[in-house]
């Protein structure tokens, strides 16, 4: 049976993956002829082919062996729907699921949970039964936020992990190389295939100096973004080096490499340390901290790195922690940074609202016990003064482990006294699941310290202007009411323990085997459930061009998973494929319907109709279509509903300017073509009502070789435009079997 039996990582595990070192990374070594990175030796030790560590990165193709898989409940059910797919009698690796996405915030902790165990019960009992049945450890609701529980229990130093969220890179923080990736990639890992991606090009962030004042953790990768933007990091690890790294806490760390999905990277990480070591002693995990010092040469750069960083990354950014200054990301963007000082004339300038109309601490972002503590820190010099917040305060604390700590040491006590209210331990108003019985119903702007301020993101308002920072600047900013408030003067920088001084509280277990007679457990699906649906196989590909695809839209901007799959009341339906294909492209801006999102065009008569209803009109009628999207097309989450919602409604690719790594991914997965136009301005070239052929298919060979598209226009003219697209030998495989998902299926059966 998987390990998965107990709620920490057992030590066998990390020290069997430890065993391996030594021999993959010599070998990776001498193929490089030269010193390696820390994320390199990572690499090596867990890809089937540690002779392949040559491999032009950012352009080949790997395999790799993950040591754990991770799924939160919005995702799990999806992904494990699939698994079930693959006829497999358990998991082939240590998997969890944690229950954090589906309890939505109203009016405080207990309460939103007694109603989401009344809302969810259905779903909480297929995750639990299929859990159980197929050896997966199954943390129960409440237990916390995936990232949280992800780094108080399982993540390890020079471990690999993927999990079906995008801020798995979470677990960076404590030096283990974690991926966010679709539910169909964790199938393969589950099912015992190694796990297929390009080689990650490296990044290297060097640290210098020490953060102090009202700078935190978050400011480093609210700069980052602001260099690298929501692009810089595709296909990348961004790893963080350097004198000041040293000085940043694990959860810290845990905080930049979370929000690296931010920049599109594969992941970010940093090496181990004291830190690391640190906080794993102090949460229950002496036998790690131990392995890992008694390896600690093979969980470091190589000496050469530091002295000469050019010659092993493949871009070097610097930021001196000592003249970082607290930052405000937003909005509707995760890279458009500012210091805080300046964000009361861009309020002037850009015409934004000042008055705030809520601010929200907490996420699997920052929700450690160091951030509630500077947040609470704040609080008490407030309330020593006879403050109260002006605009509405939530807080989310990270954990079960958290929340008893912070409660036992008087740290809600001190937010509280202010006016914070205490939400339960899950994601809420970070990814939608918000009911904002006071939305205002023109503009109006929030704070938080969340990861993402895409429109509509937090309460499904589109005209809220959502800013990041880190914690202690949303509560000096939920103090003044103001975005343009001056609480930087006002209140001594905020100070607090990394760690608790009495050590953790691990509150109410939360935590679920998997049975030890598995065969005796059935999985809970009923045949009339309107929130899961077993799965039918896609159907293969026939061998033959594709032809005569009509445009279900030309997206124009932002098109992220949030605007193909939009979440907030959704995430009722992401075990139903077919109920959740209803929101299909429901965010999406048309260029050929734009006045308003969601809308397309049906070329049969060019009425006006939401794309939803456009899509599954075509999918009765047997026409299928093709998706145009802009400059990184599906941006954002991993969830795989946005490759499975097209694939599921007649869509046969998607042709873009350019892709984010999952959301491509994704595609390719669910037997679906992610093209790039050779030249982006042939974007311009496409029309409402054009047929499109795909062509020469049969002879689809390397990454970066061209596929032939036809545009047969409405006026009888025609114009033939080159696509590119990156899938190798193996997705190719996945496309003419179907899917990834058919083709281990069918492997299995032979």
């Amino acid at each position: 049976m998987p390990e998965t039996i107990g709620p920490t990582t057992p030590e066998s595990l990390v020290e069997a993956v430890y065993a391996t070192f030594p021999r993959r990374i010599a070998i990776a070594r001498e193929r490089l002829g030269r010193p390696m990175t820390f994320a390199e030796k990572v690499l090596a030790a867990h890809a089937d082919d540690p002779w392949g560590a040559g491999s032009a990165r950012g352009v080949d193709y790997a395999d790799y062996r993950p040591d754990r898989v991770a799924m939160q409940d919005a995702t799990a059910q999806m992904a494990l729907l699939q698994f079930m797919l693959a006829e497999m009698p358990s998991v082939a690796v240590p998997t969890t699921v944690h229950c954090d996405h589906l309890i939505q915030a109203r009016v405080g902790a207990d309460a939103d949970m007694q109603v989401a165990l009344d809302t969810n019960r259905e779903v909480y009992e297929f995750l639990r039964t299929v859990s159980s049945k197929y050896g997966i450890g199954f943390w129960k609701p409440g237990s916390g936020i995936i990232h949280q529980v992800v780094l108080e229990n399982y993540a390890f130093p020079g471990g690999m992990m993927i999990g079906t969220d995008s801020h798995t890179p979470n677990a960076g923080g404590l030096a283990m190389l974690a991926i966010g990736v679709g539910g169909a990639d964790a199938v393969d890992v589950m099912a015992g295939w190694p796990y297929n991606t390009r080689v990650p090009k490296l990044i290297g962030v060097r640290l210098t100096g020490t953060l102090s004042g009202w700078s935190a953790a978050k400011d480093i990768i609210l700069k980052v973004a602001g260099i690298l933007t929501v692009t810089g990091g595709t296909d990348a690890i961004v790893q963080y080096f350097g004198p000041g790294a040293q000085s940043i806490s694990a959860t810290g760390r845990a905080t930049v490499c979370n929000m690296g999905a931010e920049i599109g990277a594969t992941c970010s990480l940093f090496a181990y340390d004291h830190n690391t070591a640190k906080y794993l002693k102090a949460t229950g995990r002496e036998a790690i901290a131990d392995l890992a010092d008694r390896h600690a040469e093979h969980l470091v750069d190589d000496a050469e790195v530091e002295a000469d960083p050019e010659r092993f990354f493949d871009r070097i950014i610097e930021i001196d922690l000592s003249a970082l200054e607290p930052h405000l990301v937003g909005p509707h963007t995760p890279d458009l940074a500012r210091p805080v000082s300046e964000v009361a004339a861009a309020a002037v300038r850009e015409g934004y609202p000042t008055e705030l109309s809520a601010a929200l601490v907490g996420s699997c972002t920052n929700s450690s016990y160091e951030d509630i503590g500077r947040a609470a820190h704040l609080a008490r010099q407030a309330a020593a003064r006879g403050l109260r917040v002006k605009t509405p305060l939530m807080i989310t604390p990270g954990s079960e482990q958290v929340r008893a700590t912070i409660e036992r040491d008087g740290l809600l006590a001190d937010l509280e006294a202010i006016g914070a209210t205490v939400l339960a331990n899950a994601c809420g108003p970070c990814i939608g699941q918000w009911r904002r019985d006071d939305a205002p119903g023109g503009p109006n702007v929030i704070v938080t310290s969340f990861n993402r301020n895409f429109p509509a993101r937090n309460d499904g308002n589109k005209n809220t202007l959502a800013f990041i920072g880190s914690p202690e600047t949303v509560v000096g900013m939920a103090l003044s009411g103001r975005l343009d408030g001056s609480f930087l003067l006002e209140f001594d920088p905020p100070v607090a323990d990394d760690l608790p001084a009495r050590g953790f509280d691990r509150g109410a277990s939360g935590f679920a085997a998997p049975a030890h007679d598995p065969e005796r457990v059935t999985v809970a699906v009923a045949p009339e459930s309107d929130r899961l649906e077993l799965l039918e196989p896609f159907p293969a590909w026939d061998g033959h061009d594709i032809r005569g695809l009509r445009v279900l839209l030309k997206a124009k901007g932002k098109c992220t998973t949030d605007h193909v799959s939009p979440a907030g009341k959704w995430l009722t339906y992401r075990g139903h494929l077919a109920h959740i294909s209803r929101n299909l492209f429901l965010g999406a801006v048309n260029a050929f319907a734009d006045a308003g999102p969601g809308l397309g065009v049906d070329a049969r008569d060019g009425s006006i109709k939401p794309l939803p209803e456009l899509a599954l009109e075509y999918k009765i009628a047997r026409i299928e279509w093709i998706a145009v999207g802009d400059e990184n097309y599906g941006e954002g989450s991993s969830r795989e509903h946005a490759a499975m919602e097209p694939r599921y409604m007649g869509g046969r690719a998607v042709l873009a300017r350019s892709f984010a790594r999952i959301a491509e991914a994704n595609l390719k997965k669910q037997g679906v073509l992610p093209l790039t136009f050779a030249d982006p301005a042939d974007y311009d070239k496409v029309r409402v009502d054009d047929l499109v052929d795909l062509v020469d298919l049969g002879g689809l060979s390397a990454p970066g070789s061209s596929v032939h598209v036809a545009l047969r226009h409405a006026d009888g003219t025609a114009e033939v435009i080159a696509a590119s697209h990156t899938l190798s030998d193996e997705h190719i495989e996945w496309f003419n079997a179907g899917s990834a998902l058919n083709l281990l299926a069918s492997r299995r059966r032979s």
